[in-house]
Order: structure tokens, then sequence, then C-alpha cells
């Protein structure tokens, strides 16, 4: 959905607008036979002082060049403005992976650690009750942590709201975050069986892999995936 951040449907008080994304998903029902993301492609009238919008910090080059260090420290500078959304709404969407509010940290360093060194198959080590296993982990791991940043952004000065579009834009051209993700997807291209890159399809939107092409298994990665 290319929409604003907290307008899922679309502009607020947009009824048929509203409407019109609703039938385009339910008539998703009728043709997908397997896991299916499309994009709607119809943008949703701007709403005033939506237009400009920027993140509420600005991240410094990390001297350490360790994704895992330079995700932490994205993490550090965020939490006060993370911190804000979750006391304003009394609540956050975080936690998916069976983590708490506070442990946003350690799922950080788990998925860090799993960039820099690409082992996507076994549980992360910690003190956390996973609720999933592994690769499929690795997405949730990721909705989490793109869940504080977008509250952290929900933070920012002034009546602006970036769109999903731009999000993506922001997280996968202006974060380690981002870096992360796709070392993440290049490891799971790189083990190639059908969990994995169905796994990849999820963390990355089409259009934003680094390595280009689709971010879903294409047919022939299905086909030399039966190969093997």
């Amino acid at each position: 959905m290319p929409f604003a951040l907290g307008r899922p449907l679309g502009t607020a008080g947009d009824t048929e607008f509203q409407k019109n994304v609703l039938r385009a998903s339910f008539e998703m029902l009728q043709s997908a036979v397997e896991p299916t993301i499309e994009d709607y492609p119809i943008e949703a009238p701007v709403e005033s002082g939506s237009s400009d919008w920027s993140c509420p910090v600005s991240f410094a080059v990390a001297e350490d060049e360790s994704i895992s260090a330079r995700i932490l420290a994205e993490i550090n500078l965020m939490a006060p403005w993370s911190a804000e959304t979750r006391a304003t709404r009394d609540r956050t969407l975080f936690g998916v992976t069976g983590a708490g509010p506070d442990q946003v940290e350690q799922v950080a360093r788990a998925l860090g650690e799993i960039a820099d060194h690409g082992n996507v198959t076994d549980l992360p080590a910690g003190d956390i009750s996973w609720q999933f296993e592994m690769p499929l982990l690795i997405r949730h791991m990721v909705d989490d942590l793109r869940t504080f940043y977008h509250e952290a952004v929900a933070a920012q000065p002034g009546d602006s709201s970036p769109s999903h579009e731009a999000l993506n834009d922001w997280i996968f051209s202006s974060t380690a975050l981002g870096d992360g993700i796709q070392a993440i997807a290049k490891h799971l291209t790189h083990v190639g069986d059908g969990e994995s890159l169905m796994t990849r399809g999820f963390l990355v939107p089409e259009g934003y892999l680094a390595s280009g092409g689709s971010s879903f298994p294409t047919p022939a990665e299905r086909q030399e995936n039966k190969k093997a």
C-alpha cells in the first residue's frame, strides 16, 4: 500500500477510496494460489501537510564497520523517540518475535550477527523465547525492528507522515538496518532452498533487492531449487 504511515487504507475519511482498496484485497482471494504480494497501483489523495517529512535522528557513520554495531548505534539514538510514540499511544506493535518491549537491543544484536556471519539456520542465542523457527524468524525480527524504527519516525516534529514508499526509501538507503536486511537477503539467496528464498521475499520489498531482480523466488530459482 503506497500510503502514509498510519493510513493503511488511504486518506482518512475518504470512504469510497478505502472501499476500493478493500475490494482489491478481497479480489486477490480469487486468484492467489500461493503466498502473494501485489502493489496497490493508486496513490491516495495527498493530505494537507503530508508532503514533507524527515527522520527525527541523523545517523553518524559508525567507526565499527560491523552491521551489528551499526544497528545497535541506530537503536540507541532512536530509543527516546520510539519511547515517546509508545507512551503517546499507550501500546506498541513490537514483539511478534516473542521479544518484550525491553528487548529491542537483543533483537537488533541477533539480526546484526546473522547479517555479519550468515547463519540463517540456527536460532539466535539469548533469553528471548522465539515464537518461530529459522529462517522464518528472520522475517519477524525484521518486522519488529521496522516497527521500532517506524514508531521513532512517528514521533517526529510536525504533522507530516511519510508514505510507505518513503519509509522503504529511507530504510534501504539511509540505515544500517537496511544494509543488514540486504546482507541477510544475500545469505538466503546463497542457501537457495524454497523456504529461504520465500523468506527473502518477505524481507525486501519488490524493487529494493540490492542484486536486482525479484525479491521473491523467480521461476529459474524455483527450478534450480527442485534440481537441488
